[in-house]
């Protein structure tokens, strides 16, 4: 038996928590807010998997590798895409309830899915339902709890993950553990413009990367087309996120003509993929000066929005909106990581010891741009197997994970020579600005410069949004082309060569994120 810590309370921390449980492990969930906060509750669109007669695993693939513009690793995708059906079965037996119609359970069709493969829970639910059931599950369980505690650091001893250095209530904290589960989301608040929650500041990648911890892909930042638009959001909020399911029933995106655009964008028009969506409507916004796009989703009607989608009727008729009589405004934002900590298919990063699971992973199987709902297959399969992989022994580290590494990386460690002060508005701004929907060498190497030259501040949530500030605006520059959702003007065509990973070693400073002038170990009882 090992004993286990979970950081992250999300569908692949809950996921990894109950199966490391099953298999006899002690289990301890830390978690930064309460247990249901993050990421997870907020997914409308669904979960995809091929359940369905006249779907398959191989479709899904295929699906999967399309969209992410030829970066994808197969043998990570295929694990998805294999996995999913067996997975998802196993959350309706933990009770969780997808929706259903005359013929079982219903289905929907999203934005580059060959087939109506994506369940729904709620309409547009989906994510609350799942964290609702995984959550009674772990507590029905009996797994040890730690809530409001920050992951300061990830500690390794003789080059093996050994525990987590953490914050709770301003007290430096020690917890031991024989293996650590990064599940801690993405980096959403590093945009000005997202739809993550106050929480989703990247501490486990920034923590990884302190460990020792290769990271891969950090260019690739997923843009969600579609986030309602409103002149002002309250202070921590993101902004609401208008699923794509919606498209996927017929809304259609307009100019402030009135006219379709997509259809001159794309063969898929509104149900391309997203990075093309997101790209297509930032050019129509600025040809209008910056004004925000419509999603006319009139001809659907409002009694069928209501029941469909309750969740968007109730935000858009608060935000003062009529939606299934008028278009309503949105505006592209930041929404899920596609590069993060890197690891195998078991979850298992270049530090013994450590894994990564969920959006805080880099797996390889999105590639450069994720297929519509399957961030939360992904944190349901990997988590999954990262479980059953502790106590293994530790593999060789997959050919992908040390290709295309960048050697002369930003000094993320120390506040030497640095002149300006820390601003996160700032740097929401220009991360927006230099390395959001499009791209230049020159904006990203006046980026560069500039955060080079910021103090790095006392170590938390501000430390790690600039030291992954300065690591995803290295990667951005290093990767001299476009691909999916990497896009450069300085370069708009993909390279000719065969694709290769963006991977940063990881940079070995361990005791940075923490205060260690006092630590005291935390003893968590068995349950509670």
């Amino acid at each position: 038996m090992s004993r286990v810590v979970v950081v992250g309370s999300g569908i692949a921390g809950l996921t990894a928590a109950l199966r490391a449980h099953t298999l006899g492990h002690a289990v301890t969930i830390v978690t930064k807010s309460a247990l249901s906060d993050g990421s997870t509750r907020f997914a409308q669109g669904g979960i995809a998997a091929a359940l369905f007669p006249d779907d398959s695993v191989a479709a899904h693939v295929a699906d999967t590798l399309r969209a992410g513009a030829g970066l994808n690793v197969r043998e990570a995708v295929e694990a998805l895409c294999a996995d999913g059906p067996e997975r998802v079965r196993e959350l309706i037996a933990l009770g969780a309830a997808f929706d259903r119609d005359g013929d079982g359970f219903a289905r929907g069709l999203e934005a580059a899915h060959s087939s109506a493969r994506v369940l729904h829970a709620g309409g547009d639910a989906t994510g609350a339902e799942l964290e609702r059931a995984l959550v009674a599950a772990v507590r029905a369980a009996g797994i040890a709890i730690v809530e409001r505690a920050f992951l300061a650091d990830v500690l390794v001893r003789d080059g093996h993950a050994a525990g987590v250095a953490l914050r709770i209530d301003d007290r430096a904290v020690e917890l031991d553990a024989d293996a650590v589960v990064l599940a801690t989301g993405g980096w959403g608040r590093l945009y000005a413009h997202t739809t993550n929650p106050a929480v989703a500041t990247g501490d486990g990648v920034a923590a990884a990367w302190r460990a020792g911890a290769a990271l891969a892909d950090l260019e690739f930042t997923q843009f969600h087309p579609t986030a309602l638009y409103t002149a002002s959001a309250p202070a921590g909020a993101g902004a609401f996120l208008v699923s794509e399911a919606v498209r996927g029933e017929g809304a259609v995106l307009r100019n402030a003509r009135g006219e379709r655009f997509m259809t001159d964008v794309h063969p898929d028009a509104e149900l391309a993929p997203r990075d093309v969506v997101a790209r297509g409507i930032a050019v129509e916004m600025a040809a209008q000066g910056g004004r925000p796009v419509l999603l006319d989703a009139t001809a659907l009607g409002g009694a069928f929005l209501a029941r469909r989608f309750p969740t968007i009727d109730a935000a858009t008729r608060a935000a003062g909106y009529d939606w299934g009589r008028r278009p309503i405004p949105v505006t592209p934002a930041a929404h899920y990581a596609m590069g993060g900590v890197a690891t195998d298919v078991e979850g298992r990063t270049t530090v013994p010891g450590l894994f990564a699971v969920g959006e805080v992973a880099c797996t390889g199987t999105h590639g450069a741009n994720r297929l519509a709902s399957n961030s939360l297959l992904e944190g349901l399969v990997f988590a999954h197997r990262a479980a059953g992989a502790i106590g293994a022994p530790w593999t060789e580290t997959p050919e992908w994970m040390r290709e295309g590494a960048i050697t002369t990386l930003p000094d993320s460690g120390t506040t030497t020579a640095a002149s300006r002060r820390f601003d996160r508005a700032r740097l929401a701004e220009l991360l927006w600005q230099s390395a959001g929907l499009h791209r230049d060498g020159a904006r990203l190497e006046a980026a560069a410069a500039e955060l080079a030259a910021t103090q790095l501040p006392e170590p938390g949530e501000d430390a790690n949004l600039l030291t992954l500030g300065r690591l995803v605006v290295a990667a951005a520059l290093r990767r001299e082309e476009s691909r999916g959702a990497h896009f450069r003007s300085d370069f708009p065509l993909p390279d000719e060569g065969a694709p290769v990973h963006t991977v940063l070693p990881g940079a070995a400073l361990p005791g940075i994120g923490a205060d260690r002038s006092q630590p005291t170990r935390l003893e968590v009882p068995a349950a509670c």
